[in-house]
C-alpha cells in the first residue's frame, strides 16, 4: 500500500487559532530577505522553516508558509534590513487590540519583531515541503 503524505494547512480567524499556529511555527527559521509584505494586496508573508512537533518519532524539518491576510501597515524593529543573510528565530505570535485596530507581532529572538495591523485575524500556515523525503 502506498502511503501517501498530505501537507498541512491551518487557518486562523480568532485568537485561539493564532495561538495554535504561534505554537506550531516557535522557534522556526526566518530568512530575512524572504520576507514579504505585498502593500496593494494587503497580504504579509512569511517563509518559515518549522520542526514538525505533531508526528511522533524523530523531529523533521518542514518548510511553511505563514500568510497574513488584510493588512493595512507594516513595521519592524530591531532588524536590520540592509543584513540581507539574516535569519531570524521566531518566537511567538502575539495578538492585541489597539484602538479600532489589532495589531499581530511576531516575536523574534534578539529583541526584534515585527508588528501588522489588521481589522480581523485571517491567517493561514501551510506547509509547502518536507525537507526530509
Amino acid at each position: 500500500m502506498i502511503e501517501k503524505k498530505f501537507l498541512k494547512k491551518i487557518i486562523a480567524q480568532n485568537i485561539g487559532d493564532l495561538r495554535v499556529i504561534s505554537a506550531l511555527a516557535h522557534k522556526s527559521k526566518v530568512q530575512q530577505t524572504n520576507i514579504k509584505y505585498l502593500k496593494k494586496n494587503k497580504i504579509f508573508l512569511l517563509p518559515i522553516e518549522r520542526i514538525d512537533r505533531e508526528n511522533i518519532g524523530p523531529n523533521k524539518i518542514v518548510n511553511s508558509i505563514i500568510k497574513f491576510d488584510f493588512i493595512e501597515k507594516s513595521k519592524s524593529k530591531n532588524i536590520d534590513q540592509k543584513n540581507k543573510r539574516n535569519i531570524l528565530e521566531l518566537l511567538a505570535i502575539e495578538q492585541f487590540k489597539r484602538n479600532n485596530l489589532l495589531e499581530i507581532t511576531l516575536l523574534f529572538s534578539n529583541n526584534a519583531a515585527i508588528t501588522l495591523s489588521t481589522e480581523l485575524i485571517d491567517v493561514t500556515l501551510e506547509d509547502i515541503t518536507n525537507n526530509d523525503d
